[in-house]
Parts: structure tokens; sequence; C-alpha cells
């Protein structure tokens, strides 16, 4: 019993302060350092400087602000480009924003800000800064919706622009669309510039629509390509109407 009195009495302390330091460092993994972190905290936050009410509410003001003129650019420069594709349309043309587009019809149709009392008629045509987007299918006095060429029951007749070979576009979905020839060895190939053709009943001849992307002259029962339409239908916010009645 002296024995381990006399060992306690010249180890003793430094046992203690071993198992301290163990348990210290076993808590802080077990907690991931959040007591450490909660201590830091409350020993830095008087030193640190904190805004009035007034002063935050400011601040707040003035970065939703700053958000509101970032948008208005952006709109304002959207507008510029429209008005110039505008300025280079030899038909009579109005300018429409697109405000309605539904998520699970995305690629489907849009609803336009313009209708009858702007003169929009149903099947007139639709365009937008790179070629073809689609035609009126209905209207009412303020507003008219938009079946997209990238609707899969929209067809479009087209060519190829290089070598007129014509057949139809048909929607996929997406920014892509299908086109299928009448003749079946097609003269055609990646990178041909895709127009609307002479022979179509809803568009008007010669308009842009897109570029062939890939080619499979192996298709059956007609050979297709897949082409990548020009105007950006993914993220439409102003189009052009164009009049027109098909033939």
């Amino acid at each position: 019993m002296f024995t381990v009195r006399r060992w306690w009495d010249r180890y003793g302390s430094q046992v203690f302060l071993t198992v301290l330091v163990i348990g210290t460092a076993l808590f802080i993994r077990q907690t991931q350092g959040a007591v450490v972190s909660e201590l830091y905290y409350w020993m830095v936050r008087p030193l640190q400087p904190r805004p009035l009410p007034e002063e935050r509410l400011t601040n707040a003001r003035v970065e939703e602000l700053q958000a509101e003129v970032d948008e208005l650019e952006q709109q304002n420069e959207q507008l510029k480009q429209i008005l110039k594709y505008t300025e280079k349309q030899k038909l009579p043309s109005l300018t429409a924003p697109v405000v309605g587009r539904s998520v699970d019809r995305w690629w489907n149709q849009v609803t336009l800000g313009r209708g009858s009392e702007e003169g929009i008629k149903v099947g007139y045509i639709v365009t937008g800064p790179g070629g073809l987007v689609g035609r009126i299918i209905q209207v009412t006095p303020n507003t008219s919706r938009v079946l997209l060429a990238s609707d899969p029951t929209s067809r479009v007749g087209a060519m190829v622009g290089r070598t007129r070979e014509m057949g139809f576009l048909r929607g996929a979905s997406s920014e892509k669309v299908v086109m299928e020839f009448f003749n079946k060895v097609p003269n055609v190939k990646p990178g041909d510039k895709i127009l609307t053709s002479s022979v179509s009943h809803l568009y008007p001849p010669g308009t842009p629509v897109g570029f062939v992307e890939t080619v499979d002259l192996e298709k059956s029962p007609a050979p297709e390509v897949v082409v990548k339409l020009s105007a950006p239908m993914d993220y439409l916010e102003w189009v052009v109407v164009h009049p027109y009645q098909g033939q």
C-alpha cells in the first residue's frame, strides 16, 4: 500500500494529464470539432462588427436592385438582337414576347403575348434569330399559341440547301429534329444547311431551319438525318411573327 501511494505521489499528476488529453481528443473526434467551433464563435463574436438593422435592410435592397438591373440589361440585349433580326426580314413582321411555356410540354408549344388585336392569325409563321420556330395554331385577342418545329406532331417540308434534295422534318422533343427524304439515296452530308422547301404547304420556302449533324442512309423505310435547329428553341423569350396563310 505504501509503495502504491509513493508511486501515485510521483506519477499521479502525469497520469491525470495524460488521461485528460486523451479523453479530450476522443471527445473532439466524436463531436467532429463542433464544441471547439462553437467556443471559437463565442470568443470572436464580440470582436466582429455588427451592422445596424437599417444597414442590413439597405444592403439587401441594394442587392435586389442590382439583380433587377442585371436582368434588365439581359432583356435589353435580347431585344437589340431581335430588332436587328427583324430589320433584316423582307416580309412584314411583328415581334412578340413568349409569355407561357409548360414544363411538361417544353418542346411542344409556347404562348405569345400578342394576339388578334395585333393582327396575328392562325397559320402565321414564327421565327427567331437563327431560323424557323414554328407556326400559329390558336389565337385569342391578346395571346397566340405556337406549335414548335420540335413538337413530335410537327411536319415541315424541307430541302437541303446545297443539293435541293427534298424531304420533311418531324420533331423529336429536343433541339434536334429528324429529316426523312423522298429520294432513297439523297445527296446529303453533315454540315449541310436545311431550309423550308418550295413545295411546303405550311411554311414559305427558303426559311432557314438548321444544319445536318448525322446521316443514316441505311435507315428503313427511308434514309434520314438528324438536323439541329438553328433557332434557340430551348430558351425562347422573344420571337418574330410573319403573315402567312399557306397555299
